[in-house]
């Protein structure tokens, strides 16, 4: 004790002192800081704000695979919800000028993958994920699938357009290869009954997601091939989670899809999902309700324009009629006035003749003073005197009559002579 003394009295530096001082200030620097003390706590929103600034330095943007559950689209377009696993959950939001780059809102029990930033929401002091970007998990490897798939059947021709084929303007039987239980036959059923009540709509029944759902399509698809009597065959389901659709995406569906008798409508999911199965399909519908629209058409439509083309029948046969009459009436006017015409070029032609004729006739001659002797029985004309002499007793036809005549030397009727 008395050379310790000694030391710190000497001229060497009292280095006890110095650390006695530092540690002294130190622990007026740390009586000092925000709540250190009662009376120095400090505030909630700087705690929240201090964890804030911490946790979003120290970690930097990151992917987190986990189950979806207590998903929730509030009005303001943002998205909330947790995701977890055996045994964590992690709050997450979607803001919403991010969930617009994201095709189909998560439902809650499917796996995704998100990209995003840890950071404390102050108002709560809740850690929070905040999502930039999202996609079903395992979604690299089945797009892979998907490829390939395609790659397959653009080889074999399957995708070509040219292989596509017409629908129908109206057909009679529609097959419908789906859930008997799902909301896209009732869909169907109900805009079919609608626009058409007399079709007939055959529902197959089939899985169209889960285990086993690819082998039952092709079964149905199968059936209906052996059966032969579709007009048209629509292929779908409802809305879902993209890994809901997978059993359309798989080349055995496509390939039986393809082989159909019928043409095919592929309805699958929502309207930005495209399917293997909507590649193959010779038509591809947004939804089952537009399916049905595409497939059957509005027999009310149909009698209408039926009515109007009847109209435009009658009112051309009228027409028709209209210009057939003014012809034949034409017609018949320009006859008569041929005819007239004819006439009168005939009239002329016989007044002409008879005008000849007449000048040379020997009633012209009489009316000029002259006079014909014929025979008293027979009516022949007497030419020469000796006729004359010859008959006796003869006729001489004037202008206006016809006198009994005999020659000088010719017996009387008592039987003497002239």
């Amino acid at each position: 004790m008395s050379g310790g003394s000694r030391r710190r009295g000497g001229e060497a530096p009292d280095l006890f002192a110095s650390l006695d001082a530092t540690a002294a200030r130190v622990a007026s620097r740390v009586a000092a800081a925000p709540g250190a003390t009662p009376e120095t706590a400090a505030s909630v929103t700087s705690v929240a704000r201090s964890a804030k600034e911490l946790l979003e330095g120290a970690i930097l943007p990151l992917w987190v695979r986990g189950e979806v559950t207590d998903f929730k689209a509030h009005r303001n377009g943002h998205w909330y919800f947790c995701l977890r696993d055996d045994s964590s959950q992690l709050r997450c939001v979607v803001w919403s000028r991010d969930n617009v780059r994201v095709a189909v809102p998560p439902t809650d029990g499917v796996q995704i993958n998100a990209r995003g930033h840890l950071t404390v929401y102050t108002a709560r002091g809740d850690m929070q994920f905040t999502v930039s970007s999202l996609q079903p998990a395992g979604e690299g490897e089945r797009r892979a699938a998907v490829e390939r798939t395609l790659r397959l059947l653009r080889d074999d021709g399957l995708l070509a357009l040219e292989r596509k084929r017409p629908l129908p303007r109206f057909p009679r039987r529609i097959a419908v290869v789906t859930s008997p239980d799902g909301a896209a036959v009732r869909d169907i059923i109900a805009v079919a009954r609608r626009r058409a009540p007399s079709v007939e709509i055959i529902v197959v029944a089939a899985r169209v997601q889960g285990e086993g759902a690819p082998e039952t399509l092709c079964e149905a698809l199968a059936s209906l091939a052996r059966w032969g009597a579709a007009d048209v065959v629509i292929i779908g389901r409802g809305g879902g989670g993209r890994e809901d659709l997978h059993a359309f995406d798989d080349e055995r569906v496509a390939r039986a899809l393809a082989a159909c008798h019928a043409p095919t409508i592929s309805a699958v999911g929502h309207e930005v999902d495209v399917s293997v199965c909507d590649l193959v399909a010779d038509l591809r519908a947004a939804t089952p309700s537009a399916a049905a629209e595409a497939a059957v058409g509005v027999e009310a439509e149909l009698r209408e324009r039926l009515a109007v083309l009847g109209d435009l029948v009658r009112d051309g046969a009228l027409r028709r009629m209209r210009t057939a009459r003014g012809a034949l009436s034409d017609a018949a006017r320009a006859t008569r006035t041929a005819a007239v015409r004819v006439h009168e070029r005939r009239e002329a032609r016989v007044q002409a003749a008879a005008g000849r004729l007449h000048a040379l006739s020997p009633l012209a001659t009489l009316g000029r003073g002259y006079a014909v002797a014929r025979e008293r029985d027979g009516g022949r004309v007497l030419a020469t005197a000796a006729e004359v002499r010859a008959a006796g007793r003869f006729d001489l036809v004037l202008r206006d009559g016809l006198v009994r005549a005999r020659t000088d030397d010719a017996p009387d009727e008592t039987g003497g002579t002239a």
